[in-house]
């Protein structure tokens, strides 16, 4: 192999072994749109290694607002999830950063509402 090639195989894999646009950490990749903003580990976990315990819905609402912004952001949901009658419910319930989202409402309302969060 010429030393060119070999320098442009090297360059190649270094490329393909960068982390995608959603950022990794070890194993769980970070959505793409927290992953644009350039948001990092620290900002939410407050942590400089995480652990696999939840956020705190305050690191949420540092960027997000609290609980009457977000209510107002969704208010034309319907029916609108940040106006429960489980009332404030952690944002790591539903919003799972590093695993699907999980709609909490159709834990109970099975079927009955159809929601698109990340």
């Amino acid at each position: 192999m010429t030393p060119v090639r070999c320098l442009a195989s090297l360059l190649c894999g270094l490329f393909l072994a960068l982390p995608s646009s959603a950022q990794e950490t070890g194993s769980h990749k970070l959505p793409e749109h927290h992953a644009k903003a350039g948001v990092h580990c620290f900002d939410c976990h407050h942590e400089e290694k995480p652990t696999k315990k939840a956020v705190a819905s305050d690191s949420c609402m540092t960027c997000h607002g609290d609980y009457p912004a977000m209510k107002a952001l969704t208010k034309d949901a319907k029916p609108n999830p940040h106006d429960s009658h489980l009332g404030e419910i952690p944002c790591t319930e539903c919003h799972r950063q590093h695993q699907a989202p999980k709609v909490k409402c159709l834990e109970c309302h099975e079927g009955k509402f159809k929601f698109n969060i990340r």
